[in-house]
């Protein structure tokens, strides 16, 4: 193998640069395109593999995610791509995949009990004097893919939108939401409001399959859940 610990990176021909580049630099100076580049190896006659990458990269604006989603056939479409070369994208995009995954599975909280509403979200809505209306987007084992704030308002209420709800709810593929708000009172009874929006969203989410499974009301020291009294 030849020894290129002497050799500047400007000294080496483009398509050569990414694998030398990352012996010589490491692989975090290495940009999108390189990468790709030294997983399909050689590019065309007229495209290094690093233009050629860049050709590809150029065709999803860049998005990392939006290139995972093309199949082996869609890569294919590239002049250039062939079955080896589509496989080694595809493959290398599936290991990111997976390790980003597993790692935010650990990061991720899992709900399993109304205490776990509670303690997650009590830091965000402690001491706050008006209300405000969250949504935590769960999978199927429960844990948590989002938390997010939908609407704050009064120190008597807030507008919590199931348009709103159900699309973040769609966009991330949730399998079951838990609807939390606080009430800055701490008057830990619902509303008749909170009831009616309850019932409502319980019914949308049945129709769209996304299951609301928890409302909990929450201040700075308890908290009130609409499973666990049966009312949900």
């Amino acid at each position: 193998m030849e020894d290129y610990s002497s050799i500047k990176i400007s000294q080496l021909a483009e398509e050569d640069r990414p694998r030398e580049k990352l012996l010589l630099k490491g692989k975090s100076v290495l940009s999108d395109a390189e990468l790709i580049a030294i997983l399909i190896g050689s590019g065309t006659k007229y495209l290094s593999a690093v233009d050629l990458a860049r050709h590809i990269l150029s065709k999803v604006n860049n998005d990392l995610g939006e290139l995972a989603k093309m199949s082996i056939n869609d890569l294919k479409k590239f002049k250039g791509i062939g079955d080896a070369k589509a496989i080694s994208i595809v493959a290398g995009l599936e290991l990111g995949r997976r390790r980003k995954l597993i790692t935010e599975l650990v990061k991720r909280p899992r709900i399993i009990s109304s205490g776990d509403v509670f303690h997650l979200m009590r830091s965000e809505l402690i001491d706050e004097p008006i209300e405000h209306f969250y949504i935590l987007l769960l999978n199927r084992a429960n844990y948590v893919l989002k938390k997010i704030l939908i609407s704050k308002g009064g120190t008597t209420g807030t507008v919590a939108d199931p348009k709103i709800i159900f699309k973040h709810a769609l966009d991330c593929l949730a399998c079951s939401i838990v609807l939390v708000h606080n009430h800055p009172s701490g008057n830990l009874k619902p509303s008749d409001h909170d009831k009616h929006l309850t019932k409502k969203l319980v019914d949308a989410g049945k129709c769209m399959e996304v299951s609301v499974i928890d409302h909990v009301i929450i201040t700075d020291v308890a908290y009130f859940s609409f499973a666990d009294e049966g009312i949900l």
